[in-house]
């Protein structure tokens, strides 16, 4: 399924709360509350951005990342089932490593469960490598997260 060229990313903002609800819900056994949301989309410290399909306009995936001292932590990430393979997630962490590269001193990282091995090659295809495991991380089933880490933007000129 090939839908890069018809998406859009931009910074969600509170009126989308209702569509990103309905893909947290088709997405997570226990699904962020919308407080929860509404919180994340009004912290200057993070980065919200969805993938809207060019034609409908609806959205089809949402991105949220917090800033701490040393990184960018992906909090959630979520694609709507029908839409998932799209490249829409891939779009989305690409356009939050462009909005910030200039910060060198963060690096990027995030949990995933250890049976989602799509999004583990996803993410290691991106340049996360796993770091360790938070044994009993999720509360649903306390299935274990693999923590991945992605080490900072650095300037494309220079060589590794």
């Amino acid at each position: 399924m090939k839908m890069k060229q018809e998406l859009r990313i931009r910074t969600l903002q509170l009126r989308d709360l209702p569509s990103i609800e309905r893909i947290e819900r088709e997405s997570y056994a226990t699904p962020w509350s919308r407080s929860m949301f509404a919180g994340e989309l009004s912290k200057p410290s993070s980065v919200c951005l969805g993938a809207f399909d060019e034609k409908t306009r609806k959205l089809i995936g949402y991105l949220i990342v917090s800033r701490y001292v040393d990184a960018w932590h992906v909090m959630n990430i979520a694609v709507a089932p029908a839409r998932r393979r799209s490249g829409a997630a891939t779009m989305m962490l690409q356009r939050l490593f462009e909005a910030t590269a200039g910060d060198g001193r963060r690096g990027y990282t995030l949990e995933v469960r250890v049976s989602n091995e799509g999004a583990i090659e996803l993410y290691r295809r991106l340049g996360f490598q796993p770091r360790g495991i938070r044994r009993g991380y999720y509360t649903d089933n306390r299935e274990d997260a693999l923590i991945m880490w992605r080490d900072p933007e650095t300037d494309p000129d220079r060589t590794a």
